[in-house]
Formats: structure tokens, C-alpha cells, sequence
């Protein structure tokens, strides 16, 4: 199986992710669930020459070295794609995710436009977008560059690993940065930014102490920074950020965050049960004063209680979004509490409303 045909089968049947890998039959993920694809398992030698066919001299030196490398692919001009290379118990093994080309709306993806388009009007600070991987946080960055795009006249300055979705000018200008190939690290690419001009820098992710400092840092300077992490919730990130950095430092990087983060927005794509395909559940802060108040005070255990009571702000908590998703038949009782983070007050809850028990 050449990799061309692997490609067209993701687009023929709708696959987000297929795996790669030897001793094993291709498998796909549709919907969030797993599906074998092919039957026949991958002799090791097929997934070598799959590798070999689709690196460059560069790419090929990387997954020599770092025993990974993960880059974009281009199919038929219309269709885009990224691979991660890796390997697994000595031999190469491969993960392509589908991107879609076109940049949906906020509609389109069911998100709240009124509370993603204040951040996007904001002038300084930093949004944090959130979630596993595959939850869609990279399509609703997409979403919020496009917005700011088509709306006002600003630098957009990106710095991807690999650059996913691309982006016309349209009222704004947009430059994107791909590590490795235009910039060295993201360390680098920030280091460099002031040089640039910009009005929003997006990074791609934050994983350590270096990338989110010079974040903080940009954000200080009087830029709208965008990036995500792989938190599950508003109060894991802020607890994530704080932690990249020493306990010396702690109560330095609450009182930035206490005026820097604009925002942080978390989501979990999850099964419909009124058409097919998938639906996020979100959960939305916005630094209010009060939760401004608490980031400071280091009381973040007590900011899932004032995202719940904060709606005047557009915050909404991940409990809060479940109900209304399963009040308005957009998914099932039972998906509901798989995606829960407590279970037990969500099916609580289901009960006191007479919502259908789970199951029945």
C-alpha cells in the first residue's frame, strides 16, 4: 500500500487519524472510535519504505537521531495533512491526522462566538486554549487567527511545529514560522519577535518554563499571545503554568497570570446523539476580578465555584455544558457522564431535572 493510498482512503471514509505500524492492520479513528481499515497487517519492511517515501534528507536525519520527527504533508493540493514519525519496540511507527483546509466559523463548530470573540478583540494579555490531543483545540485557534483576520488590521505572527491550517491576508497580515524550518525553537522565534512586530503571536504549545516565560514576557510587552496546553480544565492549567517554574517563582507567575491571562478555554470533542460526528463541550474562564483575586491569593481551588456563577462574563463550567448538551438532545445521558469530570453530581443532576437515568 503506497502512502498516496493511504491518504485517499482517510478521505474516502472520513478518517481524522489512521496508525501506522508494523504487525498490525491500519487502523483509523472515525467519530472518536477506532476502526481497522485494512485487513492485512503491515510487513516491517512496508512501513521502512512508507517512511523512507514520504521524509526528506532532513526529516529522515531527525527520526534518526531523535527516534521521532513530526511534519506536514501536502496531497493533491487540496488536502493537508500531519504526520508524527516515532519509534516504538526498535521499529518505525506513524500517526496522520487529516486538517481541514477550510477554517469553519464559530457557529460551524458550535462554540460560543460571544465570549471567543472577546478574546480575540483583546489587545494584550494571553488565552490559553486547552484539551487532549484530538479535542480540537488547534481547528478553534484556526478560528479565532481567521476571526481576527477578517475583522481587523493586525500582524498575526504564528510559530508552529509543524504549521497546520494556512491562512490568507485578508484585513490583517498573517506570517507563520515553522520550527526547524524558518526558526531553530520556539525559544528562538520569541526571542526574535519584538523585531517583528506583532500584534498576536501564536505559539503553538507551551511545554515548558523557557516557551512560557517568554510568553508571559511577550504578553507583557503589549501582545495578544495565543496558545494552547494539554490541560483538561481552567483550574489544571492555571496549576500547569505555575508549575513550570520553581516555588521560588510561584507567587511572581500568579501575580502575571492575575492580570496577563485574559482567558482560558477548554474542550472535549464528544459523540452526537442527534447526527453523526462530534460535538465540543467546553468549559469557559474569563479573568474576572474576583478570579483575578483568587489567582493572586493562590486560592485556585475555588475558581470552579466562580466559573459556575460567573455568566455575566460568558464563563461557563464543563458540568454547566454537559446539561445543556444533553437537555438539548445534542448527546446522551451516558456519553455525558464518560466525559464528566465528577460523575456522580452530574448524574445527580440528571435525576433532579428527570432527565433519562444513564443506560436505561
Amino acid at each position: 500500500m503506497k502512502f498516496e493510498d493511504i491518504l485517499d482512503l482517510m478521505i474516502e471514509k472520513k478518517v481524522s487519524d489512521v496508525f501506522v505500524r508494523a504487525q498490525a492492520t491500519l487502523r483509523g479513528r472515525i467519530n472518536s472510535r477506532i476502526e481497522v481499515l485494512k485487513e492485512t497487517p503491515f510487513k516491517l519492511e512496508e512501513v521502512e519504505k512508507l517512511v523512507k517515501e514520504i521524509t526528506t534528507e532532513a526529516e529522515a536525519e531527525k527520526l534518526q537521531v531523535n527516534r521521532a520527527c513530526e511534519f506536514a504533508h501536502w496531497h493533491k493540493e487540496s488536502w493537508r495533512f500531519r504526520i508524527g514519525i516515532f519509534y516504538q519496540r526498535g521499529s518505525p511507527a506513524m500517526v496522520i491526522r487529516k486538517i481541514d483546509l477550510r477554517i469553519p466559523s464559530f457557529d460551524e463548530l458550535c462554540l460560543p462566538g460571544e465570549v471567543i470573540e472577546q478574546f480575540c478583540k483583546e489587545r494584550r494579555g494571553i488565552v490559553l486554549l486547552t484539551g487532549i490531543t484530538g479535542s480540537g483545540k488547534s481547528t478553534t485557534i484556526a478560528s479565532m487567527i481567521q476571526y481576527i483576520n477578517n475583522n481587523f488590521g493586525r500582524h498575526i505572527l504564528t510559530i508552529e511545529e509543524p504549521i497546520e491550517f494556512t491562512f490568507r491576508d485578508d484585513i490583517s497580515i498573517i506570517n507563520q514560522r515553522e520550527i526547524g524550518k524558518d526558526v531553530a525553537s520556539y525559544e528562538d522565534a520569541l526571542r526574535q519577535f519584538a523585531l517583528h512586530s506583532p500584534d498576536v503571536i501564536y505559539i503553538g504549545n507551551i511545554r515548558d518554563a523557557e516557551t512560557c516565560h517568554a510568553a508571559l514576557r511577550a504578553a507583557e510587552t503589549g501582545v495578544l499571545v495565543f496558545s494552547t496546553l494539554h490541560t483538561v480544565n481552567a483550574t489544571s492549567t492555571i496549576e500547569r503554568v505555575i508549575n513550570f517554574f520553581s516555588p521560588h517563582q510561584h507567587e511572581l507567575i500568579q501575580n502575571q497570570l492575575s492580570y496577563l491571562l485574559k482567558g482560558v478555554f477548554s474542550q472535549r470533542l464528544i459523540p452526537r446523539a442527534d447526527a453523526p460526528g462530534l460535538i465540543p463541550a467546553y468549559e469557559s474562564m474569563v479573568l474576572s476580578p474576583s478570579v483575578a483575586r483568587l489567582i493572586r491569593e493562590n486560592k485556585l481551588w475555588e475558581i470552579p465555584k466562580y466559573i459556575s456563577s460567573g455568566d455575566v462574563y460568558g464563563m461557563k463550567s464543563f458540568h454547566q455544558c454537559l446539561l445543556e448538551l444533553v437537555e438539548g438532545g445534542k448527546i446522551s445521558t451516558a456519553v455525558a457522564l464518560d466525559f464528566a469530570d465528577k460523575k456522580d453530581e452530574l448524574e445527580l443532576e440528571f435525576r433532579n431535572r428527570g432527565l433519562k437515568d444513564p443506560g436505561k
